[in-house]
């Protein structure tokens, strides 16, 4: 699809994550011959996307990274406040000048207020793609590190913050509709939001053979015949790490052959290794990230994907890795609350959805051991896990529906 040479745009897709899907947008967009500039954290530590300019790339489109110079420390308070507060300052710097449309996403809040400051002075356009309500997540930390008499002004006053961002943003853009009740209570013009759920992108993650490059990598260790986990993603506050030792020593119980591995780093990656030497000789394996490109045969050399979720972050969080699982064409398994879009798409691709409980997962054990242990049945679930994902990402409609707010908010400017 081609776009008008008086609406092209010069746009920022500014991704703090660097993740796959908002490194597909910005490709599409690029393609449709906007200018485009994709940035990202040099810091964060995560599954990352193809953040660089490939062959067949448009020459409008250009990647780089913001750099503080230090690591990003996100469960130490002191030091993850100085460093927001200096991300800020460089992401601002770098976008001073700027002549077009800014996205954010992911963007951590002290940060993305210092740049929403910038933004006002400068009359700069900008959209909050809003995956997370952030100051839920750092309310719930302040209410683990404080006394409630301190905890609860706190978290008060990091929801003024957000709020204050998104009615200051030219516009928000949602992933789900539970958003749109926030942004009520937050007096967000309701004229000013739209709801555009996550994706993943089907031409990058596609199924490939169980045995490649990846599955020397890793499950070296394992026989052809095990039934293989894999987690691959964040563990951060909102997942539960334990949970992956409940399913496989359950599985192991219902006597499945099952080995586990983990792609993964992090604070909660090390608690897992800890929680692993408790149980000596379990079948687990620990892995960092893997390079982008790598992403399909990683996910292709397991036999089942899992995915975490507690509870308190059910509402205002809505796993984009489940999108990249169903874009590999594997069987999922999803511990999570069943209230969560993800689980939705779980139980639609024919996989399996529990409570994030210890029961949850030996329910999900026994699942595995009645429909997921034969390998025939795993092809056929994993081929309707990949028809949902090719039904439900359509990528022109999320470009044009992107591209349409990014248009009016440059001809506003431009008025």
């Amino acid at each position: 699809m081609s776009t008008s040479a008086d609406d092209l745009v010069d746009v920022v897709v500014h991704d703090f994550s660097g993740h796959p899907f908002q490194a597909d947008l910005a490709r599409r967009l690029a393609a449709r011959g906007h200018r485009v500039l994709h940035l990202s954290s040099a810091e964060y530590v995560g599954g990352k996307g193809r953040l660089q300019r490939e062959p067949g790339d448009p020459d409008t489109l250009t990647f780089d990274q913001i750099a503080v110079g230090r690591p990003f420390n996100k469960y130490k308070a002191a030091d993850r406040i100085r460093w927001e507060r200096a991300y800020g300052r460089a992401a601002t710097a770098r976008l001073a000048d700027w002549p077009g449309v800014v996205i954010t996403c992911n963007v951590p809040l002290l940060a993305m207020a210092a740049f929403v400051r910038a933004a006002r002075r400068r009359r700069t356009p900008w959209i909050f793609w809003h995956q997370d309500v952030y100051s839920a997540a750092m309310a719930d930390e302040a209410g683990r590190r404080l006394p409630r008499s301190l905890a609860k002004p706190v978290a008060a006053g990091f929801d003024r913050l957000e709020a204050w961002c998104a009615r200051k943003a030219g516009h928000v853009i949602a992933i789900g509709d539970a958003f749109t009740a926030v942004y009520q209570r937050w007096r967000v013009d309701p004229a000013k939001v739209s709801v555009i759920p996550n994706w993943a992108p089907l031409e990058e993650i596609v199924p490939v053979e169980r045995d490649n490059g990846q599955s020397t990598s890793l499950w070296s260790a394992t026989q052809e015949s095990d039934l293989r986990l894999l987690y691959a993603g964040t563990l951060g506050r909102k997942h539960n790490p334990s949970l992956l030792i409940d399913l496989l020593v359950a599985a192991r119980d219902a006597r499945l052959s099952a080995v586990l591995s983990v792609v993964s780093e992090g604070e909660g990656a090390e608690d897992l290794r800890r929680l692993a030497t408790e149980q000596p000789g379990l079948p687990m394996t620990l892995h960092p990230f893997q390079p982008a490109e790598l992403l399909s045969e990683t996910l292709g050399s397991a036999d089942v994907l899992v995915g975490l979720l507690e509870p308190e972050a059910t509402m205002f969080s809505i796993p984009s890795k489940v999108l990249t699982y169903m874009a590999s064409g594997r069987p999922i398994i999803g511990l999570m609350p069943l209230d969560n879009p993800a689980a939705a798409d779980i139980t639609a691709c024919d996989g399996y959805v529990d409570e994030p409980t210890r029961a949850g997962a030996q329910r999900a054990a026994a699942w595995l051991s009645d429909r997921a242990n034969d390998p025939a049945t795993r092809e056929a679930i994993g081929k309707r896990t990949r028809g949902v994902a090719e039904e439900k990402f359509d990528p022109d409609r999320i470009t044009s529906a992107f591209e349409s707010v990014i248009i009016a908010l440059a001809a506003g400017r431009r008025r």
